[in-house]
């Protein structure tokens, strides 16, 4: 203990700087630099920004501001709904803050399971299993699923989380090219034929907003004997005849052997899940990491998720107003001349193309100086080269509103000189 002290007294008060060579925060100089070089030509950082009040779904104050809220994944306007609210009121008062541990010690109360029934009611499963967060989710499946000398198949664009999955897990990867079926099949056809295959899809791609061909995606791994994961993220809520997603609306409820989304879009608060009809499918709990290893969600916090899905599974005219908003703003959008991620309103996600970087935020501060907030979005969050401004709407955005955010984008774009 003497030594110890005595070699700790020893150093000096102001040691070197480490050598660059072994400095591991060295590799992010780069990055350092090109978010100091944004932040020295004036705008306002785009990944720093802070909601001082947030006032209802559409509607918060930045920087003092009255600010229309087009960047969030609130879908459904689920975060001030009064019965969702006062669920997790009750919850609090009755379970307190936390859980202090995992599902699998201390950390199943009441509403956990309360919530997993919700989950099983929305989408007709028999299976349903609660993670932390959505990235959670996909992480814990795909890495549990696809194991050593297995095959999981991906699309090429495929979120974070996805790639995340398969870098925890020890099956093999293969990509193919973003939204073909024609790569798909082939890629699979080259696989052993005796391997167990987990082929991964999205309902909808959050950054361009775009839907994956479900219908024939599915149809062919089946023909190549592979499990099929849809993450419907992006499309739980309004899509689909009972909101449960674009697998639904394509009309392969049957085929799909897992669904995975999250509770921080359409459902308003913060979690992950999977549902499934497989009969073995509990004993993920047993195996996947992720859902072991992991605390537990508070349970006001799935109190108020069990609130919101129970109620979307009947947010009919919530719905249908919704994609009402998006055809207003995509028509909008490419009236005025502005290049749009898809062709046509494909979901609640309307992404506005910018020629690079500076245009993007030029276009971005505009927006926000004029009482507008969206998502800018940039590689590698998006594909190569590509920047954008990603919209995401509201059921709860007024039709007035949806007006007041096309003027806004006419004002912006001609001061920037996007649109002419």
């Amino acid at each position: 203990m003497t030594d110890a002290i005595q070699t700790a007294d020893a150093l000096p008060e102001n040691p070197p700087a480490v050598a660059p060579e072994r400095d591991l925060m060295s590799k992010f100089d780069g990055l350092i630099a090109e978010r100091q070089a944004l932040l020295d030509s004036g705008v306002t950082d785009p990944f720093a920004i802070v909601m001082d009040e947030v006032k209802s779904p559409t509607e918060a104050v930045i920087k003092g501001k009255e600010t229309i809220l087009l960047g969030t994944y609130n879908y459904m306007g689920m975060t001030f709904d009064p019965d969702v609210i006062q669920a997790g009121k009750d919850a609090l008062d009755q379970f307190g803050s936390g859980t202090n541990g995992s599902r699998m010690l201390n950390g199943t109360f009441r509403d956990h399971m309360e919530v997993e029934e919700a989950l099983r009611e929305f989408y007709g499963t028999t299976g349903a299993i609660v993670f932390s967060t959505g990235y959670m989710a996909n992480l814990g499946m795909i890495s549990t699923l696809a194991g050593k000398g297995e095959y999981v198949i991906l699309d090429a664009d495929s979120h974070a989380s996805i790639y995340d999955g398969c870098k925890q897990g020890y099956a093999e990867i293969v990509r193919f090219r973003h939204n073909s079926v024609e790569d798909l099949d082939k890629r699979l056809g080259r696989l052993p034929k005796e391997a167990g295959k987990l082929v991964v899809l999205e309902g909808v791609y959050s950054m361009l907003g775009d839907v994956a061909p479900l219908k024939e995606m599915v149809a062919v791994a089946k023909k190549h004997g592979a499990m099929v994961l849809s993450d419907e993220a992006h499309s739980m809520g309004f899509y689909g005849p009972n909101g449960r997603g674009v697998y639904e609306a394509q009309g392969c409820e049957g085929d799909v052997d897992f669904i995975v989304g999250t509770f921080s879009k359409s459902v308003g608060t913060v979690g992950g899940f999977c549902v499934s009809n497989h009969p073995k499918f509990e004993a993920i709990r047993l195996a996947c990491r992720p859902y072991i290893f992991t605390a537990s969600l508070p349970p006001s916090v799935v109190a108020t998720a069990a609130a919101s899905i129970r109620k979307l599974r009947f947010a009919h005219n919530k719905r249908q107003h919704l994609w009402e908003n998006a055809r207003t703003l995509h028509a909008g959008l490419r009236q005025m001349g502005f290049k749009l991620g898809t062709e046509a309103p494909d979901s609640a996600i309307i992404a506005v193309i910018l020629e690079d970087q500076e245009q993007a935020v030029m276009m971005w501060q505009a927006l926000l100086d004029g009482g507008l907030y969206v998502n800018m979005a940039r590689p590698p969050a998006t594909p190569a080269g590509t920047y954008l401004l990603r919209c995401s709407l509201c059921a709860e955005h007024s039709s007035e509103q949806v007006e007041r955010i096309l003027k806004m984008f006419h004002v912006a774009g001609r001061s920037v000189g996007v649109i002419s």
